[in-house]
């Protein structure tokens, strides 16, 4: 995956990848280290001919007329090639100088776009400036470290004037421009010094404030770094395959699988970032109007997120690489020198930090909707009428309707669904959250539903769905065992085949709501032959029924919400085996897979969310210090992170494209992400953290419950260290672990 989600941009991204492949080589790249001075690269006429310099530019100035996302796209392919040269600057350059109020446009923008001209900007500078009667200003003073400043032919950088802070365009030619030894040895920085330069009326940038252009550099050197961390990933993934170390690829070690994935989970929070901030600044993707608020509250957590992941992935490759990514000879220290540089230029992750914290504590958040296709509203009209039916019922009869309409899950096929697509699943949700309709609370049910419409008899579905999908029914997940844990295919119970169905004898622990439901889905095994996978039945098994013992597990809430369950010479009858004999795992996998996306849909019904936490130190009475300003933009990046991947999740779906890496980072870091927010609100508390964990007691008794409650959620749904190891092998390609004994 990349920035990009359209076929229009993974078009353009291809197209990028392939030019910079014969464009931009390692050997082309080693010479730009080699060289003495900064100059524009041989591939810089073929560079602009391919338009890429201009994607963000209006067609009336020499560009293509499309947005920033799109030069986004192509600046992450870039990345990916560590690409020498003034691009990032040029592309920045133009993109502040078009955030202006249009004097300068025509006259700049049409040799920034086709490469004539190369741009660079100041992110900071000791610059001041009078003004004449003329309108013209006469500045002085020094920039500093300048990306790209030594090769460029057009200056942005920003001058104290009596008017505050101003932005100009200045010619390179009227400043003297000092070359100084960079750290990323593929692109250069300068100093700028001017003294007493004239600066016409016309090449000032009015209606540019400062915050603008360090957004525009967020997200620009943002999408730069999510390509240099994507480079890392794949390059130390593609390694930890072929790299042999004890007899075995190193990517078979689960310390080398844990570190890849945690990788891939930088980089697609990154690309999820920036992709967002990109969308706010071109006001694209929503039907109402982005404000300069939300804007600057992506931009932000882009400024965070996307730099922190580049460091991140380049040293953590250089980890795997081991010995051979430490020299000089191999690509992995360009590639963290670019992060180390791209973070550094943008100030630190703290410094932006403290901007997501100011914002998030004075109300500014972002909600991320969905812009849908024309044909959504006739058929949002439908799915409007139909649901304004269900608002005038109440209780189960509206339970029951919901259900019996397909309401409730929509996806499934007809009739216990809709066989609803992506765009009608949508919208049901958006009219159903409208009217103030909701769903039925189905706990365990939710996942038991699925795997009856897929492997279950017509007789199991009449009997157990309507029941289930209303809610009325509750049901129990009869799976975990003392001795198996997650390793649900090393189940023990036994299954004895009997006249007319079956015996089970055993024990199950960690079932959820098992004191009260009425029935419970069970794996046991009905044979040891075979692998382990093979000779496991699944069962549906009457929870109130003889031999069914129930012992309630108390908690470190001091609640109970987990049971022990013996069961002893139950009798199961055969019409209540779900799907083949001996071949349970398939419908057990059906399960678990439905589980985990449930587990991932939000705080798991803690009520630990950002706007809580947020609503929290609103009540504190007093100023956060500056480590709890840090610790809570953490989270509040986090939580947006989460909300943007499932945003690009359901993108995706709507188009018809697999989900790929963004759901499965999704998952895992909401498992997580609950656990953070309480932890986040117990440190605002100070001594009154010391307050028993109790609901009743004020907030920190029900934020005491929250961080006791939430450290289950990175265990039940599988583990966290579970979930890594999936991400390894399913989206690295990473070798599975060996089995035992072998």
């Amino acid at each position: 995956m990349a920035i990009g989600l359209s076929e229009e941009h993974e078009a353009l991204r291809e197209s990028v990848t392939r030019w910079a492949e014969r464009n931009v080589s390692s050997e082309v790249v080693r010479a730009a280290v080699a060289a003495e001075g900064e100059e524009r690269p041989g591939f810089w006429a073929a560079l602009a001919g391919q338009g890429l310099l201009g994607l963000h530019v209006p067609e009336e100035h020499g560009g293509s007329g499309y947005g920033l996302l799109e030069t986004a796209v192509a600046v992450e392919a870039l990345g990916e090639r560590v690409a020498p040269g003034p691009y990032v600057p040029t592309v920045l350059a133009s993109a502040v100088i078009l955030a202006s109020d249009g004097k300068t446009h025509a006259e700049l923008l049409p040799g920034l776009a086709d490469g004539t001209l190369t741009g660079a900007v100041a992110l900071g500078a000791s610059v001041t400036g009078s003004r004449g009667e003329d309108g013209t200003l006469t500045i002085g003073g020094v920039a500093d470290l300048v990306l790209g400043g030594a090769s460029a032919d057009i200056l942005v950088l920003p001058v104290s004037t009596d008017r505050g802070e101003e932005w100009v365009a200045v010619d390179a030619s009227a400043a003297t421009v000092t070359p100084v030894k960079a750290l990323d040895l593929t692109r250069g920085v300068a100093k700028v010094e001017l003294d007493a330069v004239t600066v016409p009326a016309g090449r000032v940038l009015d209606g540019l404030q400062g915050p603008e252009v360090l957004n525009l550099a967020a997200i620009l050197l943002g999408a730069e770094a999510a390509g240099v961390a994507s480079w890392c990933v794949t390059a130390a993934a593609g390694y930890a395959k072929v790299r042999v170390q004890f007899g075995r690829p190193i990517g078979q070690f689960q310390g080398v699988k844990h570190k890849a994935s945690r990788m891939l989970v930088a980089l697609e929070q990154a690309r999820a970032t920036v992709w967002d901030a990109a969308r706010a600044t071109d006001g694209t993707g929503t039907d109402t109007e982005v404000s300069a608020d939300e804007v600057a509250y992506a931009a932000a957590i882009a400024g965070v997120v996307a730099p922190d992941a580049a460091v991140l992935c380049a040293k953590d490759a250089i980890q795997i690489f081991g010995g051979i990514g430490y020299t000089y000879e191999h690509d992995a220290h360009l590639y963290y020198r670019r992060a180390l540089t791209l973070r550094a230029l943008l100030g630190s992750s703290g410094e932006w930090a403290e901007s997501v914290a100011e914002l998030a504590l004075n109300g500014v958040s972002r909600e991320l909707e969905i812009e849908l296709p024309e044909e959504a509203a006739e058929l949002r009209e439908g799915i409007r009428a139909e649901i304004a039916g269900f608002a005038a019922l109440e209780g189960k009869e509206q339970k029951r309707a919901l259900a019996s309409a397909g309401y409730v899950m929509p996806h499934l096929s007809r009739p216990w669904g809709r066989d609803a697509k992506p765009l009608e699943q949508v919208l049901i949700f958006q009219e159903l959250k409208a009217a103030k309709v909701k769903l039925p609370q189905m706990i365990i049910g939710a996942w038991v539903v699925p795997s009856l419409v897929s492997y279950g008899t017509p007789e199991q579905q009449e009997r157990f769905l309507p029941s289930t999908l209303s809610g009325e029914m509750i049901w129990c997940q009869l799976f975990s065992e003392p001795g198996a844990g997650s390793d649900l295919a090393n189940v023990q119970m036994k299954a004895e085949k009997v006249e007319g169905g079956w015996r089970l004898n055993g024990q199950k622990i960690w079932t959820s709501v098992a004191h009260f439901a009425e029935w419970g889905i069970c794996i046991a095994r009905n044979s040891s032959e075979g692998s382990k996978h093979e000779g496991i039945t699944y069962f549906l098994v009457d929870m109130k029924g003889a031999g069914v013992t129930v012992r309630p597990l108390t908690e470190m809430t001091g609640e109970n919400l987990f049971n022990e369950v013996f069961l002893d010479d139950v009798f199961v009858p055969d019409d209540l085996v779900v799907g083949e004999v001996g071949q349970g795992w398939k419908v057990a996998r059906n399960t678990l897979s439905n589980e985990r996306v449930s587990l991932s849909s939000g705080s798991g019904g803690t009520g630990s969310s950002v706007p809580d936490l947020l609503g929290l130190a609103g009540r504190l009475g007093r100023e956060l210090t500056p480590a709890e300003r840090q610790e809570l933009a953490r989270v509040v990046c986090e939580g947006h992170s989460i909300a943007a991947l499932g945003l690009r999740v359901t993108l995706k779906q709507l188009t018809g494209l697999e989900p790929g890496a963004d759901a499965s980072v999704r998952k895992l870091l909401s498992t997580s992400h609950a656990q953070h927010v309480s932890e986040c609100a117990v440190s605002l508390l100070g001594s009154s953290a010391v307050i028993a964990a109790d609901m009743k007691l004020g907030d920190a008794g029900y934020w005491n419950r929250a961080v006791l409650s939430t450290r289950a959620m990175t265990i039940y749904g599988g583990t966290t260290e579970v979930q890594l190891n999936i991400i390894a092998e399913r989206m690295l390609g990473l070798p599975r672990d060996p089995e035992p004994g072998k």
